[in-house]
């Protein structure tokens, strides 16, 4: 962090979280420029070697240090100036010159021009020997939290950045490898064990299986068969495979997890914002204390030495600076981002890492949120109707739809008959179909349909406990199909959690409330409400709203983003979730696992813990030194260690949520 300016656009806080650029060959990556020329957060790590001025500095004091307490060998003022000076040089040239550049855009009051002032002033007094440690010191931590800062970013761009530089495709029949970003929608590609999956497409293959850790953050290996999505950034683990390409490079679903976590660093936590607003105030009022300082004892201390209260000035300053809080805050936010990726969950900023911390009420959908979304047809009841003509018209005009429930017709009925003659479709929003299938005006969906419709049935079927799908043929009630659909393995445990967490659970959905209520009561949910339509669900939400509830709100259909959009924290269930639902959303749940919605509270909390204890480190040691250095007590040795000392401490907490385990 060689240029982390607290009070203008260029400081350490908004190092972090401000440009984002892709290069020509879209691999993504994050770095800042600041105005003064200064780059931050480079992709290469810097060799040591590049920082031998302060390295030279560094040994001109040791030395200086051994021959005086050592060897008690001493010089007289003009030698030591002679020795110190081109040492502080060495040391302080950037941030001289930062500090010059600035003053003269009358920007006074940030870290640069508060060490300019505080070492020039002790060589003013004689103390060359600490004026120098000071800017050494101050360089060396300065350097360390660069690389602190830089380690950070491309331990998450490694993280995520996994997608391959080549993919085989197959053209005229022959293998031909290729840059991912050249191959077009409905080529195919072919995968071998070990690869990765370049693009986002549908498996060819009869069967093939999986590591999707990188997209999810779970190890289980993922068995897909013929026809089923697969996800760049997956991992063929057994068998040559072949893949139908669905999305360019650039859509793909790995490209815009990348472009999310790098937009997330844009987006600053009230607790950033708060300190950035801070350190704009602190810096000036320590400026003033410094000069209060020195100058206000001379009326009142009886023996008053301009040189010994100047020095404890100089002191004071050297405390106050505030690096140690504008770089860790961001740095410990950008952790919380880091490690929610490496758990397959996205967090479009940091802002959003506090919003769960707050969260009082999830609210969840059902269907593929509680529930696996994969629809399987228990029964078909007619009503003095042909069944395989029920399942053959309810077929066709399903066929029409992408809804889980329409799929599970079609696949029960098998593949549609070309006999059958399709006239127009059109969706009911929250009903179902209406269409014409051989000339015959079909209803297909829940009962309110008929009911809107004008087409009377039997009320019994109101009792079913699964979800049904109601036909009528020519406005008649001609039966209706049951559908099952199966919870998820690790949906009940996480509303266990979550109300450990005395987090209020709420369920709504579009399906009727006897499939909603039985799913409520396997699950353990606080409140069910079944029956809605995508406005109902709107009114919940601003229901909660209103009663003074902190909500985030689960959901993964096209349906849901308007609640999403409406919560405090919208989460989307990014595996099976509409794209939709997942840009509209603050939180992605990658492998659609309603367990991480706990992970993602408990993320939420350790970032805050860690940065509230870097805040308290970081205020309390500076408050106790400046008390110190204003009592004379304290050196600007002291000074400095301190400084340097607790901004490295507070790096070191914030660079350790990468690490942890949940």
């Amino acid at each position: 962090m060689k240029a982390s300016d607290i009070n203008s656009d260029c400081c350490a806080a908004e190092e972090l979280n401000h440009k984002h650029h892709h290069n020509n060959d879209q691999q993504a990556h994050v770095e800042h420029s600041d105005d003064d020329g200064h780059n931050h957060g480079a992709e290469a790590p810097q060799s040591w070697t590049s920082h031998w001025p302060l390295l030279t500095a560094l040994a001109i004091v040791v030395v200086m240090m051994v021959l005086e307490y050592g060897f008690h060998i001493t010089f007289n003022n003009l030698i030591q100036l002679l020795i110190f000076i081109p040492a502080y040089f060495l040391a302080g040239y950037n941030v001289l010159n930062l500090a010059f550049r600035k003053a003269i855009r009358f920007d006074f009051f940030n870290e640069f021009v508060l060490m300019s002032v505080a070492t020039i002033g002790a060589f003013a007094i004689g103390s060359y020997s600490e004026g120098v440690a000071v800017m050494v010191f101050y360089s060396i931590g300065e350097w360390f939290q660069d690389s602190a800062v830089s380690n950070a970013k491309r331990s998450i761009k490694a993280l995520l950045d996994i997608r391959p530089n080549a993919v085989d495709v197959i053209r005229d029949g022959k293998v031909i490898t290729v840059d991912p970003a050249e191959v077009a929608i409905d080529e195919t590609i072919q995968v071998k064990p070990g690869e990765k999956v370049a693009l986002d497409g549908i498996l060819l293959s009869d069967k093939a299986t999986f590591n999707t850790a990188a997209l999810t953050g779970e190890s289980k290996p993922d068995n897909k068969i013929k026809g089923e999505v697969v996800l760049a950034g997956m991992i063929n683990l057994e068998q040559l495979s072949t893949v139908k390409i669905k999305a360019a490079f650039k859509d793909s679903k790995l490209s815009k997890i990348l472009e999310m976590v790098q937009d997330a660093t844009a987006r600053k936590s009230q607790t950033q914002l708060f300190i950035s607003r801070f350190a704009k105030i602190y810096t000036p009022i320590v400026f003033a204390l410094a000069v209060l300082v020195v100058l206000l004892p001379m009326l009142f201390v009886t023996d008053y030495v301009f040189k010994d209260w100047l020095y404890r000035g100089l002191v004071f300053l050297v405390i106050s600076c505030p690096c140690a809080l504008v770089v860790s805050i961001p740095l410990g936010y950008f952790g919380g981002i880091g490690l929610a990726s490496k758990n397959g969950i996205l967090f479009k900023g940091s802002n959003f890492l506090d919003v769960m911390t707050k969260v009082n009420t999830i609210v969840m959908d059902k269907t593929g949120t509680l529930t696996k979304g994969v629809f399987e047809v228990q029964k078909v009841v007619t009503n003095n109707f042909n069944e395989k003509e029920l399942i053959s018209l309810t077929a066709a005009i399903e066929s029409k739809s992408t809804h889980p429930i329409a799929l599970a017709v079609v696949k029960y009925a098998g593949k549609v008959s070309h006999d059958i003659k399709i006239g127009h479709i059109e969706e009911v929003a929250g009903h179902g179909l209406k269409g014409t299938i051989n000339d015959k005006a079909i209803l297909a969906g829940n009962t309110k349909l008929l009911t809107k419709f004008g087409v009377d049935y039997d009320h019994s079927i109101d009792s079913e406990a699964d979800t049904i799908v109601v036909v009528a043929v020519d406005g008649k009630y001609v039966g209706y199909i049951t559908i099952a659909d199966e919870i998820k393995e690790d949906a009940k445990q996480a509303i266990t959690d979550l109300h450990h967490l005395n987090i209020q659970t709420v369920m709504l959905s579009g399906d009727k409330q006897s499939v909603v209520d039985k799913v409520a009561k396997l699950l353990g949910i606080d409140n069910a409400f079944g029956d809605l339509l995508p406005e109902h669900k709107v009114k919940k939400v601003e229901a909660l709203k209103n009663e003074g509830k902190h909500l985030a709100f689960v959901g993964d259909g096209v349906n849901d983003a308007p609640v999403v959009a409406l919560a405090d924290a919208g989460i989307a269930m990014g595996g099976l979730g509409s794209d939709v639902t997942i840009e509209t959303a603050d939180i992605v749940i990658q492998n659609d696992q309603p367990s991480k919605i706990v992970t993602a509270i408990r993320v939420g909390k350790l970032t805050r813990n860690i940065v509230w204890q870097n805040i308290g480190l970081a205020m309390g040691i500076k408050i106790i030194v400046l008390i110190l250095g204003a009592g004379g007590v304290a050196t600007l040795w002291e000074a400095v260690i301190a400084d340097v000392g607790v901004a490295l401490l507070a790096i070191l907490n914030a660079v350790r949520i990468q690490q942890m385990k949940l």
